[in-house]
């Protein structure tokens, strides 16, 4: 039987637990090669991995003929440049969570997928985490009835700086796209559209409260799903505590849960209040990078590509673009 050969281009953090390890424990799927700018760092990733091959250019793995697709596990910034070059090498693409900088960048990338003929997949893996698919299960049954709104919120301890000075890439606009909004942000935004459907009718406002990094530190917004629904959000990232809390109201009840904590579901209706924990498992990728590996063998499919992503990313380049434009300008930040 066939057997997906895959390679990763940035083998950083991310890959260390959450995805890295899932491209060999899935059957029909091996890892095949890592590529990391830093000689030693690559190196060292594939001896501890156990990888047969490692590289320091991209373009070497993308183009070796052991490698049959390409994960993506860089920042932002790169996404866009480096989805054009796998997709021209004829191979699929697995991209990291935000799909890019903008949603410019992103139809780009759709583009040079389909001009080459090859899927274009996105790391939003809460589309296939058994918890979240508990969520919609509750909903798809009636569980609360008709949905009438839904509320997210966000909240984390400012970010610190780096040993050497420097702030993290994820609050550096140029490298993520905008603040930490982009990159975690983006989780729950993504799960929602899942789960109610696209969001429409966007209005949104950023700020950078705490004056601290370059990106903006707060952001809230408001909007309507494609059924009707409306939804509310708010993001602080500079805040006294890290917590995040979901809440999906219908004529019958609500669900809450957490985009993040390790919390059980609660349904609460009028009769009563049930809980249910699903447990995530060891690599928060396995079941995501499953369904595009059965995609690609023709077994099924994955739910997170290229045009759901695009959806994500507009939806925050419009709640935050006051804020970017109002900076190119040089004036203060809007209110």
């Amino acid at each position: 039987m066939k057997t997906i050969r895959w390679g990763i281009i940035g083998c950083g953090n991310v890959t260390e637990k959450k995805s890295g390890p899932a491209f060999e424990l899935i059957e029909q799927s091996s890892l095949q090669a890592v590529m990391r700018r830093n000689k030693e760092k690559a190196k060292d990733y594939s001896e501890r991995h156990g990888v047969p091959t490692w590289y320091d250019r991209a373009e070497d793995l993308i183009h070796d003929e052991e490698v049959d697709a390409v994960y993506i596990a860089t920042p932002p910034s790169s996404h866009m440049e480096y989805t054009k070059m796998v997709a021209e090498a004829g191979k699929p693409v697995y991209v990291e969570k935000p799909m890019a900088n903008s949603a410019e960048e992103c139809e780009a990338m759709i583009e040079a997928c389909e001009a080459n003929g090859v899927p274009l997949f996105v790391a939003y893996y809460r589309r296939s985490l058994p918890r979240f698919l508990k969520v919609k299960e509750l909903i798809d049954d009636g569980a609360i009835g008709e949905v009438r709104f839904a509320t997210m919120e966000q909240t984390q301890k400012i970010v610190k700086k780096k040993e050497d000075g420097s702030w993290p890439w994820r609050v550096i606009p140029e490298q993520s796209g905008a603040g930490l909004f982009y990159d975690v942000g983006s989780h729950t935004l993504d799960l929602f559209d899942y789960l109610l459907g696209p969001i429409t009718d966007v209005q949104g406002a950023a700020d950078n409260l705490a004056d601290s990094y370059p990106a903006e530190d707060t952001v809230s917004g408001t909007w309507k799903f494609e059924s009707g629904a409306v939804g509310t959000g708010v993001w602080n990232f500079s805040s006294y505590k890290n917590a995040d809390d979901n809440r999906i109201v219908g004529t019958k009840g609500e669900i809450q849960f957490s985009t993040f904590d390790d919390h059980p579901i609660t349904l609460l209706t009028e009769a009563e209040e049930e809980s249910f924990y699903v447990e995530h498992p060891k690599h928060i990728q396995y079941y995501h990078i499953q369904s595009i590996v059965r995609e690609l063998l023709g077994q099924g499919t994955c739910p997170s590509t290229g045009k759901t992503a695009l959806r994500t990313n507009q939806v925050m380049d419009e709640f935050v673009k006051g804020y970017y434009e109002s900076k190119a300008r040089g004036g203060d930040s809007p209110s």
